[in-house]
């Protein structure tokens, strides 16, 4: 693996492997609270023959620098651009997992340039929408303000964060996503990065709330104009309902749903999926693309 030093947002480690003369690809984590591009690895294991593949820790998660400093969805987004800038040097596919989805559209809707094509899996982003005032949403704000600076409070923001990231409840939060049990492997990963020095800092600012995303169907997803697949299954609490009619919509748009997998399809069903990525990245590289 190998340090990336981004000006936005500190150290960011990342494996890169393969060769050829296909688009590269990045592969972006999701945010929880034990997350890291371990989340990602059997993407990474399965395409690093066939093309260039890079994976990322985002800034605070997995290897990636961990200091106290404002985590926000912004720096995310600007993480993302910056690596692919400056570091892979040419435009890419993405692939993403979770709510990591929030970041790149934000990325590619700014800079559509340097992303060839974003493929989700579970994005976040597709529930019923409900309409806000826009009273409610500062006063949301500032809620989330209130419980960040009664979060970070040193007397017991470790505490709590040692509470949330015992290995049981890593273990749990893995299980509950895997039809079968989960590797004891990306546990035994998932742990070691979040007990790290400066692990809890980017996790508590994601407890607050501040990381979220508003109105991301509205604001990034629509305004896509590259080509977009979405792998989505059967998650516990993440909705999908408005789905159907982006797809519907949109010609760019294009989804498909593991029917036997609760949050981690990509560990799952490789060979099914990972052929469906394959043949959707074919149909949108660019050769030689410099």
């Amino acid at each position: 693996h190998h340090t990336y030093q981004s000006p936005f947002a500190g150290a960011i480690n990342y494996f890169v492997n393969g060769k050829g003369n296909k688009t590269p690809l990045l592969l972006v984590h999701g945010l929880h609270l034990y997350a890291g591009l371990y989340d990602v690895l059997p993407v990474f294991e399965a395409f690093k023959n066939s093309r260039p593949v890079y994976a990322i820790d985002l800034p605070g998660f997995g290897g990636s620098e961990k200091t106290d400093r404002p985590y926000r969805p912004a720096m995310y987004q600007e993480a993302i651009l910056d690596f692919i800038k400056n570091q892979i040097g040419q435009p890419c596919h993405v692939l993403t997992f979770g709510n990591g989805s929030a970041f790149a559209s934000m990325a590619a809707v700014d800079e559509p340039d340097w992303i060839r094509s974003l493929l989700m899996i579970n994005p976040r982003g597709f529930e019923m929408p409900h309409t806000t005032t826009l009273k409610a949403q500062n006063y949301r704000e500032r809620v989330r303000d209130l419980f960040l600076s009664y979060l970070k409070v040193p007397l017991w923001s470790l505490p709590i964060y040692d509470f949330l990231a015992s290995r049981a409840k890593i273990a749990a939060f893995y299980h509950k996503r895997f039809s079968y049990s989960a590797p004891g492997d990306l546990i035994d990963l998932a742990y070691t990065a979040s007990h790290q020095a400066g692990a809890h800092f980017a996790p508590i600012v994601l407890l607050s709330g501040k990381l979220n995303v508003s109105d991301l169907r509205e604001k990034y997803y629509e305004k896509l104009k590259i080509p977009v697949f979405v792998l989505y299954d059967n998650e516990a609490g993440v909705s999908f309902d408005m789905l159907p009619q982006t797809v519907r919509e949109k010609p760019n748009w294009e989804a498909f749903r593991s029917r036997n997998t609760k949050g981690m399809p990509h560990f799952e069903r490789t060979g099914e999926l990972f052929r469906q990525f394959d043949v959707f990245w074919n149909k949108h590289d660019v050769l030689g693309d410099k």
